[in-house]
């Protein structure tokens, strides 16, 4: 039963708790005992466009600290930058970035 007064626009729902747009994500590289830091530190050169300097720097977070953030932005980016890192054989997860 409508308790509304006839002509009255019905009260719209609340919106269902969804993520927001505006919340980021990250591609995150591991730490894994086959791929040389060498080729490593190459494949983020090659697809991230990165400077040298800035590769090596990431590699080695990989190596002494077991991961790297290596990009950010919207998630199906992370997302493809993810199945990237794969098929070039490296570890890689995205997750939601709190920054």
């Amino acid at each position: 039963m409508n308790n509304q007064p006839s002509g009255a626009p019905a009260p719209t729902p609340a919106p269902e708790a969804t993520a927001s747009p505006s919340v980021g994500w990250r591609t995150v590289v591991h730490n894994d005992p086959v791929n040389l830091m060498s080729y490593v530190e190459w494949v983020f050169m090659n697809y991230f466009a990165m400077p040298k300097e800035r590769a090596n720097a990431l590699m080695l977070q990989v190596h002494e600290q077991g991961r790297a953030i290596v990009s950010r932005g919207q998630r199906e980016q992370m997302e493809a930058d993810a199945q990237a890192m794969h098929r070039f054989g490296l570890q890689a997860t995205i997750e939601e970035d709190p920054e």
